[in-house]
């Protein structure tokens, strides 16, 4: 039988594992996070207790899932790897072999624009744009005021046009 924890975390696992996982896909530049996502969530089980119920459950779990990510990075850095592979949401919606691979060379371009970002670019990036929370969401998640989260992801969004070199849709729709 399960108790009430076991439950509550299981119920979140079912809900928020998948945008946990591709959110530490698009943070660490690594697509094998299952271990992440699983420390996440054994995190969340064991702070429990310690959640204030003031937050949207999926705004902690995301703050959890933005210290796992920034403690594997750490680690990479240690071992100095940087391996980044690109990170596609919808690999084939139907598209032509040619039109997959040109996709595949635009997020790849992308993908590592923001690696090359600094951190509080590249934290606020992701959340917003990549992941569509709220500025308020956005903000309890990285434990700033909203302004803050305002201003960084303006200057985030104008770096990262600066370095590409090609026009992304995904920007040019004013995200």
């Amino acid at each position: 039988m399960m108790s009430n924890t076991d439950e509550v975390i299981s119920d979140w696992f079912d809900e928020y594992s998948q945008d946990v996982y591709n959110f530490l896909v698009y943070y660490t530049g690594k697509v094998d996070v299952d271990d992440m996502v699983q420390e996440v969530f054994i995190k969340a089980y064991k702070g429990l207790n310690s959640y204030k119920k003031q937050a949207n459950p999926k705004t902690w779990i995301f703050s959890i899932a933005r210290h796992v990510a920034i403690d594997e990075i750490r680690k990479q850095k240690r071992k100095n790897w940087s391996n980044f592979i690109p990170f596609i949401d919808h690999p084939h919606d139907g598209k032509t072999p040619e039109e997959l691979i040109l996709q595949n060379e635009e997020q790849q371009e992308l993908y590592q624009t923001i690696q090359q970002l600094p951190e509080s670019y590249r934290d606020v990036l992701i959340l917003r744009a990549i992941k569509d929370f709220s500025i308020a969401e956005t903000a309890q998640i990285l434990k700033w005021k909203e302004t803050k989260v305002r201003t960084n992801y303006h200057r985030a969004i104008q770096a990262i046009r600066k370095q590409l070199t090609r026009g992304s849709k995904w920007f040019e729709e004013g995200q």
